[in-house]
């Protein structure tokens, strides 16, 4: 039949329909198949700021400035948060192709299973899980000691408030922190628009103190003449390596700003105001740490810096303890800002997942009345009250950024695949298998190479994508001296990403393998650097596809130097993930084989793509059109 593949002749065994579930791709407005599951359109770009803002300026900036000046910056501490923050904005930019294009609850998680496949969607928002239950839990118990100093030391909270020791047991459970998690989990029960809005006062409060600390130590700083800056050292104590260094390291301040893609399903107008909201909230972060880090280096030298407190010791060395207290309450409202933030994104990546089949319905249940995911929030909660009640996640905090970073990543790819291989194929449901068999036999006589094949039975599941309908040679593509088809300029450019990937792995584990001796080293630096050079050579000289300009909703932000953009963005976070440690990637891995259980047995034979029917793109038209005119 035309573009019907009987594959259940073609054989097969379980093992095969594993794999090639791994690959089927959704469509871009699957959700709108959930129309009782649909969530608010309440949030515009103020909103959108005050979620980004606060989801990624934590308590982090009160301790990471003197860190990092101390041990690797010195002076250009400033220039490490510029540095970082332009390597957050590769992200940013693909994030806000991505969520204007598919503005669907999910994030990294959403955009992976419409460009790559299911099997990578899954390990991403199973990541994410881990990402945002861990740092949450983080993020609590570290508000409870900041608030004991505000009541007047470690022993000021209430006694049910404060930390207790476990009599025989090496545990310290923090009341305090389960109390919050509660209370944040409560807010976001109420609805988008007012957790929103009790996010944002806490957010200004926290942007209030950082503001006092750059007015007042500036003031301090001209009155002192700015001793942090007259240094024989000058400023690169460290050489350009430390500021490089100090900026991988900074890097981790920025994360935060995904959690407004997750977001993308209850913006009015997402291809108006996420890119917009993305980028002011990025920009506000980068712009307060670098006043921040231009003030505190300057009041202070490097060197002299408090580690652990070092805003609060620079005002404190002149004269002005009682700024002490205000500082510490910023804290506080930092961190109370980042556990919203932290909280917000996990029930609606649950929902994604629930939606798509991955996990059980009932995360997918949206309260009538509030219009947000009750029954997703309320699990969220409870996990990450238990583990910040019981546990210290401190030492787990590292888990974090692998969620993170794996979503960057993901993200560019899927940058790249929709600009060079967007999916050609649509699935649809097995319910309209009559309509799709009468266009079939229609399409059969005049073109017989179109194809159309089950999720859990087609043999031509590409991950990157080929074109299956007959193509027409396009004279106007060139790569050197061959002309190449549509066909051949998707299996180019498909080939051209994994080499990418590939080359951006191998150079930055081998350029991070310090300990590797460099008869092995050096050659595998070449070997990936040839490979993604040449992977970038070869997206740069072919076109980019067509059915990108009508892929997803069109109008929204369109990423700028693509394929370099992007490329860049996959580099830099594959060095990242690559040095996280080894002690990291082993307790993520737990967690992944976890996830790989959950998927096999559960996953992949709940999946709503299980039955689906693979059409390309001009038959799943026809085929829609002829359900919508006999229900008429």
């Amino acid at each position: 039949m035309g573009f019907l593949v009987d594959t259940q002749k073609e054989g097969g065994g379980y093992s095969w329909g594993c794999v090639r579930s791994l690959v089927r791709r959704k469509q871009v407005d699957s959700a709108n198949g959930h129309s009782h599951h649909q969530l608010a359109k309440a949030l515009t770009v103020s909103h959108l700021v005050a979620i980004g803002v606060g989801a990624t300026i934590g308590a982090g900036v009160y301790i990471l400035v003197g860190t990092v000046a101390r041990e690797h910056s010195g002076p250009s501490l400033a220039l490490s948060f510029l540095i970082a923050g332009i390597a957050a904005a590769l992200s940013a930019f693909c994030y806000a192709e991505l969520s204007s294009r598919c503005p669907s609850a999910g994030s990294a998680y959403h955009y992976s299973y419409i460009c790559v496949g299911e099997g990578v969607a899954w390990l991403i928002g199973w990541a994410l899980i881990l990402e945002y239950t861990i740092g949450g839990s983080a993020v609590a118990r570290g508000i409870s000691p900041n608030l004991a100093l505000i009541f007047g030391g470690e022993d000021g909270l209430p006694s049910f408030l404060a930390r207790h020791q476990i009599p025989g047991l090496d545990v310290v459970v923090d009341p305090c922190a389960a109390v919050l998690v509660f209370i944040v989990t409560g807010l976001l029960c109420l609805g988008i628009k007012e957790s929103t809005f009790a996010q944002g006062i806490v957010t200004a409060a926290n942007v209030c103190v950082l503001l006092f600390v750059i007015v007042a130590g500036s003031y301090l700083g001209f009155k002192t003449g700015w001793a942090g800056y007259d240094l024989p050292t000058g400023l690169f104590p460290f050489g350009v390596d430390g500021m490089f260094a100090g900026s991988a390291t900074v890097f981790f301040a920025f994360i935060g700003f995904d959690s407004l893609a997750s977001t993308a399903e209850e913006v009015k107008n997402p291809q108006r105001d996420l890119p917009i909201g993305i980028g002011l909230a990025l920009f506000l972060c980068c712009s307060l740490y670098m006043m921040v880090s231009i003030v505190i280096v300057g009041l202070v030298p490097y060197y002299a810096m408090d580690p652990d407190t070092p805003i609060s010791s620079a005002f404190a060395s002149h004269d002005m303890q009682w700024a002490v207290y205000l500082i510490t309450l910023g804290a506080v409202m930092a961190l109370c800002s980042a556990l919203m933030g932290s909280l917000l994104p996990q029930p609606r990546i649950l929902m994604a997942m629930a939606r798509d089949g991955l996990l059980p319905s009932l995360f997918s249940d949206v309260n009538r009345r509030t219009q947000v995911p009750v029954k997703a929030t309320l699990a969220t909660g409870f996990c990450a009250a238990t583990l910040s009640f019981f546990l210290d996640v401190s030492q787990l905090a590292g888990m974090v950024s692998v969620g993170t970073l794996l979503a960057f990543t993901m993200v560019a790819i899927s940058v790249l695949i929709l600009r060079f291989v967007p999916p050609d194929e649509l699935p649809l449901p097995s319910s309209l298998q009559q309509r799709i068999d009468s266009v079939s036999f229609i399409s059969g006589e005049t073109k017989s190479s179109d194809h159309v094949g089950t999720s859990s039975n087609s043999t031509k599941q590409p991950l990157i994508g080929e074109n299956d309908a007959s193509v027409m040679e396009k004279q106007e593509e060139a790569l050197g001296f061959w002309v190449l088809s549509e066909e051949n300029r998707r299996k180019v450019a498909g080939w051209s990403i994994m080499f990418t990937c590939i080359g951006a792995f191998l150079l930055s584990y081998s350029a991070s393998s310090l300990n590797f001796p460099g008869f092995i080293r050096y050659p595998l630096c070449g070997v990936g650097g040839t490979l993604l050079l040449a992977g970038l050579i070869a997206l740069s000289s072919i076109d980019q596809d067509d059915a990108r300009h009508t892929f997803g909703h069109s109008g929204g932000f369109i990423c700028p130097l693509v394929p370099l953009l992007p490329i860049i963005c996959i580099l830099i976070n594959m060095y990242l993930l690559v040095n996280l440690g080894s002690a990291t990637w082993a307790r993520v891995s737990v967690w992944l084989v976890i996830g790989v259980l959950v998927y096999v047995f559960y996953g992949r034979k709940h999946s709503s793509l299980a039955n689906a029917v693979y059409v390309t793109t001009a038959h799943a038209e026809e085929i829609y059109r002829e359900h919508g005119a006999s229900l008429a």
